[in-house]
């Protein structure tokens, strides 16, 4: 499994919309926009996206990153762990 870090997002972009963008490159196992803690309602502006195929979190990187989503041309990479 790979998980993606997903950046410069739309205020409007959803779980669902991501999700929805990231299953053209193959089967995503989890898609999910941050929300502000203080504002349940309000994005980040960033999301991450897991695969359970490594080719398919490749492909999604080569050809979603600065790629338009929403409006926005958006920044897709490996995500890191906060260690």
């Amino acid at each position: 499994m790979k998980k993606l870090f997903v950046g410069s997002l739309a205020w409007t972009t959803t779980d669902a919309s991501l999700r929805a963008f990231f299953e053209q490159f193959g089967e995503v196992t989890k898609a999910e926009v941050v929300y502000e803690r203080d504002n349940p309602s309000r994005s980040r502006g960033f999301g991450f996206v897991e695969f359970e195929d490594d080719k398919a979190a490749e492909a999604a990187i080569a050809k979603g990153n600065g790629a338009e989503l929403d409006g926005r041309v958006i920044t897709v990479s490996e995500a890191r762990s906060k260690d």
